[in-house]
């Protein structure tokens, strides 16, 4: 097996799993202790393979609303939901994705980010990264409930977020819930079926670009022997 260069750009749960190393022990075994129990409860499994992928109409980083049937009529659609701006591991997370966003589009495909936080908090995390792809509100979290990926935030880790890191999720969240949604991934191609996905509720793990591009460049295969 071949030892990557020192020079190789880092993959992105790579990158994430650095800042997963730095955070305390103490502080990690809270956040373990939370994580595990969101996900043992199995309470935002995703949608499956194969499931069509619900409309929706969202505003973006500048309050003009955006379709996925839009999009979807233009070509696959890679549908990214994030927890929001306050998220170092979700930061990370899109800026691989803008790193990427030019072989995204030359597949073919456009990027949708979706969080709980308003448009006027989108459009500051857009601006501050450099990101070229649409970053949409959910204000309602309705449509993170129809991709079956809300949950609230453990009590534990809700008094840590407050404690250790002053983060108010009420405060973040447009509905001025403790709800989020779990890492997800959806690459949708152009009937709207979902084709692959990646689903987590522990935040600290996201799909890769390289496996989105895999996704999408199957999708131009079949669409190529279709």
């Amino acid at each position: 097996m071949s030892t990557p260069s020192p020079t190789s750009p880092p993959t992105l749960n790579g990158a994430l799993d650095e800042i997963n190393r730095a955070t305390p022990d103490e502080v990690r075994r809270v956040l373990d202790r939370g994580i595990d129990e969101v996900r043992d409860s199995g309470v935002a499994p995703g949608l499956q393979i194969g499931d069509h992928a619900p409309d929706f109409a969202l505003p973006n980083q500048l309050g003009q609303d955006v379709a996925l049937a839009g999009r979807l009529a233009q070509g696959p659609v890679v549908l990214v939901f994030y927890r929001g701006d306050w998220c170092p591991f979700c930061n990370l997370t899109l800026v691989h994705l803008q790193r990427n966003i030019e072989a995204i589009e030359a597949a073919g495909a456009s990027l949708i980010a979706i969080s709980p936080q308003a448009p006027d908090r989108s459009l500051t995390l857009a601006e501050r990264h450099g990101l070229r792809f649409s970053v949409l509100s959910d204000t309602s979290q309705e449509t993170i409930r129809a991709y079956r990926l809300h949950y609230t935030l453990a009590s534990s880790n809700q008094e840590l977020y407050l404690n250790a890191f002053a983060i108010d999720l009420r405060q973040q969240n447009a509905d001025g819930t403790w709800d989020l949604p779990a890492a997800g991934t959806f690459i949708l191609d152009r009937g709207g079926i979902i084709r692959a996905r990646f689903v987590n509720t522990d935040y600290r793990t996201r799909m890769e670009p390289a496996a989105i591009l895999n996704a999408l460049d199957g999708l131009s295969i079949e669409g190529s022997l279709g």
